[in-house]
């Protein structure tokens, strides 16, 4: 993209439509979600009906998600922060038990550990896929380690493959492997091994947030695994127990169950279109030589939930944010960072994480950022994004 190209971009296409870095729905509905609300709520004012318990639309929501993932089951909750806190009820941890949890990453996965009264060892990560880095997880696993806790990250699968031979080769002394549960709130639909992820770590959670890559009103999530008794359990807790143990209300509703089935059968088209707009995206940037772009290793199909760059290390801190700076105050385009070490961020979780530093995870933490993505991007908003990108990077190396 030459500069004169850029300029007239510039000048005639500005769009004002991507001010949030993280666009407030991550995906799109359309007549066929609208309808389907609108006749759930007409079918259950019968008040033999209602809205449900555990009704028929949540049950073909689980069946479909646990077959799209390849896993045996599927459990519909009303989050994914609820997800990782019950995935951890899960393990029963015991003071002194230690979960390994990648730095870079939301804080959710992290408070879920504490939440449960286990031990955060944090992990670096991959500097070019941002995944949790199996040879840093290893070195971290003590006696006390209880489970590998990676997240699928801005949209690509994590090497689960990996994690799960090293759980194996470092079984807890009492409980035997490692268990290895994926944060996949922003992966849904991503590709490892020819398969959707969600079907091979014990246990996976995603979110159906709004900002997701699809979306059941605004809130939801689900926890797949082909661990029935594991599956049992997570029942249990969602629905007060079950009668055998404690429990609360975690359960998705039945209108959000019945968008989530068009959701689903539409997900795959969002994220082709999303990639669409990603590979056009990689040719408007290529050759801008300070911005290192996304990475898609060869065994996964990215959904590219987030766009992330990476600066030069000389640019980390001060320059990064200045690229920030610029697209959003004179050309109204959103960069978010994500995300920075949770220990960083999150002082909650720095005070009980006190002592642990991840030297490459902070330099990331300082040189990464991620530019505002849609699957209804247009290629000319998409244009003006590029073209202010380069304009801005530029304005930053003449600034010195």
């Amino acid at each position: 993209m030459d500069r004169e190209r850029r300029q007239e971009i510039l000048r005639t296409q500005r769009t004002d439509r991507w001010r949030r870095g993280e666009p407030h729905i991550g995906g799109y509905y359309g007549e066929e979600e609208i309808d389907t609300v609108v006749q759930t709520i007409r079918d259950s004012m019968d008040p033999n009906e209602g809205f449900g318990f555990i009704c028929e639309e949540i049950e073909q929501f689980e069946q479909q998600f646990a077959a799209y993932c390849s896993a045996d089951e599927c459990v519909s909750i009303n989050g994914a922060g609820t997800g990782l806190d019950m995935a951890m009820m899960c393990l029963d941890l015991q003071p002194g038990d230690e979960v390994i949890v990648p730095a870079i990453n939301f804080p959710g996965a992290a408070l879920s550990v504490i939440g449960q009264g286990g031990q955060v060892v944090w992990c670096e990560v991959d500097p070019r896929t941002f995944q949790a880095d199996p040879e840093d997880v290893e070195r971290r696993i003590t006696p006390r380690t209880r489970a590998i806790y990676p997240v699928h990250m801005n949209g690509m699968a994590a090497p689960i493959d990996d994690y799960l031979e090293i759980a194996e080769l470092h079984p807890h002394p009492e409980h035997g492997p490692l268990k290895v549960i994926g944060d996949a709130a922003r992966s849904c639909g991503a590709g490892y091994k020819g398969q959707k992820i969600g079907g091979r770590a014990w246990m996976t959670v995603f979110s159906f947030h709004t900002m997701k890559l699809m979306t059941t009103l605004g809130e939801g999530g689900a926890v797949t695994t082909s661990d029935p008794d594991a599956a049992a359990r997570l029942r249990a807790i969602r629905q007060f127990g079950g009668g055998t143990q404690w429990g609360t209300n975690y359960k998705m509703t039945k209108v959000q169950a019945a968008v989530g089935l068009v959701q689903l059968a539409r997900l795959d088209t969002m994220l082709e279109e999303r990639r669409a707009v990603v590979a056009h995206r990689n040719e408007l940037l290529a050759g801008l030589e300070e911005l290192t772009l996304p990475y898609e290793p060869e065994d996964c199909r990215h959904t590219y939930y987030l766009y992330t760059c990476l600066v030069p290390e000389d640019w980390a801190g001060e320059k990064r944010d200045r690229i920030i700076q610029i697209m959003s105050e004179d050309y109204g385009v959103g960069v978010v960072v994500a995300n920075p070490p949770c220990y960083i961020s999150n002082k909650f979780l720095g005070r009980m994480t006190e002592g642990q530093r991840l030297p490459l995870s902070e330099e990331l933490g300082r040189r990464l950022m991620c530019v505002s993505v849609h699957p209804k991007m247009t290629t000319a908003d998409d244009e003006y994004i590029c073209a202010a990108l380069w304009e801005t990077v530029e304005r930053v190396r003449e600034e010195g």
